[in-house]
């Protein structure tokens, strides 16, 4: 019974992500950002109202960083990313993940075994949908980004589980 639970509320989640906008196609970002400075050396965390999130934030990130939202799965434009290079939070540009922690887990979410460092990722407890998991937020601004599982390759044994749409790619220079 509480297979089938998960799975409705997992359908219900997938299909209120399946909706675009207008704002996202005007602030369609490309996949690579290799101007990004690539910094873990701040201070302050960011704290910004929301309409200064919308304002900056595609709908879909929006949506994963502020509301705790997910995408489809297999749906994100850094999933079958394989580039050499480092993952930083769509919100604050806060480096979160390398590529080279980066594994094919089968789930459709990009994930990880390691995050960047320790000014990367706050895990947190999440009771929703009726389960209980870790979440995961941007160290620096808050934002969701996802959860973390114990079901995932050496040497750590986890699995961050990210939604890619919170993301962008820094190619390696």
């Amino acid at each position: 019974m509480h297979k089938i639970t998960f799975l409705l509320c997992l359908l219900i989640a997938f299909n209120s992500c399946a909706q675009s906008s207008n704002k996202d196609a005007a602030k369609a970002t490309p996949k690579f950002h290799a101007d990004i400075k690539i910094d873990d050396s701040w201070v302050d965390k960011i704290v910004k109202t929301e309409e200064e999130w919308k304002a900056q934030l595609t709908d879909k990130q929006f949506y994963i960083l502020r509301e705790q939202g997910t995408e489809r799965p297999f749906s994100s434009e850094l999933y079958n990313v394989k580039e050499a290079g480092v993952y930083v939070c769509a919100g604050c540009q806060n480096p979160l993940f390398g590529s080279d922690a980066k594994f094919d887990s089968g789930t459709g979410w990009p994930s990880y075994f390691k995050p960047w460092g320790p000014k990367s990722i706050d895990v947190h407890s999440d009771n929703s949908l009726g389960m209980s998991r870790d979440a995961l937020s941007c160290k620096r601004c808050g934002g969701h980004l996802g959860h973390v599982f114990n079901d995932g390759p050496k040497p750590t044994g986890l699995r961050y589980c990210i939604d890619g749409d919170g993301m962008l790619f820094v190619p390696k220079s």
